[in-house]
């Protein structure tokens, strides 16, 4: 087998077709855009690469046939925030073949302690945590935008090789029209009934205000997560601007204590259910195909993409006044699509948000597993700390 770094736009277009070709008779696969994918590795769209360190390679077996693929990376914001210096791999896709996966892994390896680190996680994302995060382990169902997605088999190439469980990922879901339960409304009824608390959903027209509102709320609750920095306005901007050409107002909503901003619950149609159709191109055609699919109601899922409270907030019952106060818009609407209602990326080590998600009737659908590989061996593994 021989290993080729990916050096030339041929080469990466062959690394977008590893996946393709290994999951072309799985029913589920979704194939992602290959603009999602390449913008992770560009400098002009990634600004983790201004700073931090990125390597890709293909595996191509005797004959020259592309069997696997990897990515190694550094983002110098968060490799030091750990106990040891931590790097990233990801994008890894291969054949049932333990010899091929080792000899991916062990590039990553070599890559990654030439440059001092002294561990791996994978497969994550060279980027933020709501992309290409974890490996899919239970819940072998069509994935969700810009989520992993692999064979079964992947958990024992990872397993065999010495990567350990840091932290498991749930998607949780529910139907739209399920009914809060009698005990969960009368937990928000204190809220609702404080004139100090206000909740209401996006207008678009004030994209900048609600993404500073985001910021804020964000770095409050957020940054205490290890390996999480905190927010700037320009990035609290570009996220907003990306969700604006799908953005559903309806069904993103915010919290307001003494007019400050205080919690957040932000969905989006999940777009899979659309772009399963463009396979993986979003030229003129795919755009065309794109909105009538969207225009016939192709979409009947909303996407949860993070839901969070500021501490001072916490444990109060905003949270459920919140929801309360969506479920008024959302359900029993003619004129709301949705009829499922997914959230995502909810790790196993904030208990608190797990909570609030199980209390409003939802059930996990999808684990993905977020590894971790220490290099030296003798060393104490831990598991990521639970946030309390």
């Amino acid at each position: 087998m021989q290993l080729i770094e990916v050096t030339t736009p041929a080469l990466a277009e062959e690394f977008l077709k590893v996946q393709l070709r290994l999951y072309k008779k799985d029913p589920n696969y979704i194939r992602p855009l290959d603009k999602d994918i390449d913008q992770v590795f560009d400098p002009k769209k990634n600004k983790l690469l201004r700073d931090g360190e990125v390597i890709r390679w293909i595996l191509r077996d005797k004959s020259g046939v592309a069997v696997g693929r990897v990515a190694a990376f550094i983002n110098k914001k968060t490799a030091n925030t750990y106990e040891q210096p931590t790097g990233g791999m990801g994008f890894f896709d291969c054949i049932n073949d333990q010899a091929a996966a080792n000899l991916l892994f062990d590039a990553c390896r070599a890559w990654l302690q030439e440059r001092g680190m002294e561990a791996m996680d994978g497969p994550v994302n060279f980027g933020e945590r709501d992309k290409w995060w974890g490996l899919m382990v239970d819940g072998f169902l069509p994935p969700t935008y810009c989520m992993n997605y692999n064979y079964p088999y992947y958990q024992q190439l990872f397993e065999n090789y010495g990567f350990q469980l840091y932290f498991n990922q749930y998607v949780y879901y529910r139907t739209v029209e399920d009914k809060l339960t009698p005990e969960y409304y009368e937990k928000s009824q204190r809220v609702l009934n404080d004139p100090d608390y206000h909740f209401q959903h996006m207008d678009k027209n004030n994209l900048d205000k609600y993404a500073e509102d985001f910021r804020t709320i964000y770095n409050k609750g957020w940054v205490k997560h290890e390996g999480v920095k905190a927010m700037g306005e320009a990035q609290a901007k570009s996220i907003m601007k990306a969700l604006k050409p799908v953005l559903d107002e309806r069904i993103i909503w915010f919290t307001y204590y003494k007019g400050e901003p205080a919690g957040f619950f932000i969905a989006i149609p999940e777009l899979n259910q659309l772009f399963k159709y463009t396979n993986g191109k979003l030229d003129l055609w795919g755009k065309v195909k794109f909105a009538f699919h969207r225009w016939r109601g192709a979409c009947k899922t909303m996407y949860g993409i993070v839901f969070g409270i500021i501490p001072e907030c916490q444990g109060k019952g905003v949270e459920a006044a919140m929801v309360v106060s969506a479920s008024k818009v959302v359900q029993n609407n003619p004129n709301i699509p949705y009829v499922d209602l997914q959230m995502n990326w909810i790790g196993d080590f904030n208990p608190k948000m797990m909570k609030v998600v199980e209390q409003v009737g939802s059930r996990v659908l999808k684990t993905y597993v977020t590894y971790r590989f220490l290099f030296d061996r003798t060393k104490e593994f831990k598991r990521a700390p639970i946030i309390r």
